[in-house]
């Protein structure tokens, strides 16, 4: 590793005991689990397809409990894994095998909602939606809405800089999140970022949203909230093919409107969604679009009459506009239980994540479908199209390892023709276990060298998040020789599932 962060010692098992012996009457009894009953629920996030359950999950209740795990592990020399609600889907919270995962679910009130501001600040446990729900009250909500978000949490959003079908006009995390407050690997509470429009000294708050827990642990986030729109409404778009619909993305965006939300779907998606959902999806279609125009009544009507003009000039066969709110929800809510409606079709899926400039969407969705020929496997493409952001869902069924292996093989080569186009390796979902073969791809040996250096000023031990730092020297070349797949881990003690 050229930029040297020490990492865990291994050559000696870790103190559990010792640990635990030091929280005690610390921390309360209740949230320190260590039987395997009890820790196995903890294996895993949204990842499924790697397990390692815990030695110790510890749930803490407030931050002073957090100061006291961390000055503790820090004392022992023992990896800390933060975890907010395991939604997660790249593996950023799967636990170390030599560590303690810390939960915290439990630190989940609303503190403020103030009007005057526009702002909230709330815990790192509280709901995503509930930020919303709490706000409703006066006229405003919380923009980023993952497909998760009825269970996600805002400390997972923080980490992984989480976007959702809205992303496109409101922005990601980083573009909501005005200030947090964090504990870092030295036990100090420091904040980031500012109510005002700017802060002194370096923008640490955009580097620490996305850092995946590897840079300190939220206990409290103020966040922007806006207005509700006065009036939304839902373009369903279909075409003959995906590469209609892929043109027809960027001809919207090309005229200078700016959708509330412009999804895309493939056939194969609407075929698993519709009987799960009843949308009202056209399954004729060999891709629809979802675009949505908020605002005033007088604003809408204007864009959807543009946005229908484009659409019809790009081939569309079929035009359908939201005629009630009810109608409107149901078009969204199709499009968000896309991945529970894989559970019907599939034994298990592998949601990958990378992002492309927008005038590649027809020749990359072309290049997946020869890929499946390839790999042999199915794949149902949902994602956020308005900014390019891929999810493909690869299906497959885990019970065959060869299956499991062509699905790795699959999702590498998509993030890798991502890269090729001039896009990224992830958009909203981080690197976790699941990418980090193709940060060798995406970054040079010196840019991974400067991520270290960030990585090793905040926590110069390598106890935060450990295993999932960027790439050894020896592992990038390793991979740029053999072309390993995607899941080869660096502990080899986890098994797949």
């Amino acid at each position: 590793m050229s930029a040297n962060v020490s990492q865990s010692d291994t050559s000696t098992p870790p103190d559990f005991d010792g640990l635990l012996r030091r929280l005690s009457g610390r921390i309360p009894a209740h949230c320190i689990l260590t039987r395997s009953e009890d820790t196995r629920p903890y294996e895993c996030d949204g990842l499924s397809l790697y397990r390692q359950a815990p030695p110790v999950v510890i749930l803490p209740e407030d931050e002073a409990q957090i100061i006291e795990v961390v000055q503790a592990c820090r004392a022992f020399n023992i990896p800390i894994v933060p975890r907010g609600a395991g939604t997660g889907l790249s593996g950023g919270a799967m636990p170390h095998p030599r560590g303690v995962l810390l939960g915290v679910s439990k630190l989940n009130r609303i503190l403020q909602v103030n009007p005057e501001s526009a702002t909230a600040v709330v815990e790192p446990g509280v709901r995503n939606l509930a930020i919303s729900e709490a706000a409703a009250a006066v006229g405003l909500y919380y923009a980023p809405d993952p497909s998760s978000q009825i269970a996600c949490s805002i400390g997972g959003n923080i980490a992984e800089n989480s976007g959702g079908v809205h992303c496109l006009k409101y922005g990601l995390t980083i573009h909501n999140v005005l200030r947090v407050r964090v504990v870092t690997m030295d036990g100090d509470v420091v904040e980031f970022g500012s109510e005002a429009p700017d802060s002194p000294g370096l923008d640490l708050l955009a580097a620490f949203i996305g850092s995946e827990g590897m840079l300190g642990i939220v206990t409290q986030a103020t966040v922007k909230l806006i207005p509700v729109p006065r009036c939304a409404r839902v373009i369903m778009a279909s075409f003959p093919t995906v590469e209609a619909a892929g043109d027809a993305v960027a001809n919207v965006i090309a005229t200078g409107i700016v959708p509330a939300g412009l999804e895309m779907m493939d056939k194969r998606a609407t075929h698993m969604v519709e009987p799960f959902v009843n949308a009202g999806y056209d399954l004729d279609a060999e891709a629809i679009l979802l675009c949505e125009s908020d605002g005033t009544p007088e604003e809408v009507e204007d864009e959807i009459q543009r946005m229908n003009a484009v659409f019809a000039a790009a081939g569309a066969s079929r035009l359908q506009v939201s005629a009630t709110e009810e109608e409107r929800e149901r078009f969204w809510a199709g499009r968000k239980n896309a991945f529970p409606a894989a559970g019907r079709v599939s034994p298990d899926y592998y949601c990958m994540d990378g992002t492309i400039p927008r005038r590649h969407l027809a020749r990359v969705l072309k290049a997946i479908a020869d890929m499946e020929i390839e790999y042999g496997l199915r794949c149902a493409n949902v994602f956020h199209a308005g900014d390019g952001n891929l999810h493909p869902l690869i299906l497959f069924d885990a019970n065959i390892p060869e299956e499991v292996e062509r699905a790795e093989k699959f999702g590498a080569a998509i993030l890798e023709l991502c890269v090729e186009v001039g896009g990224t390796v992830t958009g909203e979902h981080g690197v976790g276990i699941e990418k980090i073969n193709q940060m060798c791809v995406q970054f040079s040996r010196q840019e991974l060298d400067f991520f270290l250096s960030l990585k090793k000023g905040f926590d110069p031990q390598g106890l935060l998040n450990p295993e999932k730092v960027i790439p050894t020297l020896a592992r990038c070349a390793e991979y740029g020789r053999m072309h390993v797949h995607a899941g080869e881990l660096r502990f080899p003690d986890i098994p797949r599932f």
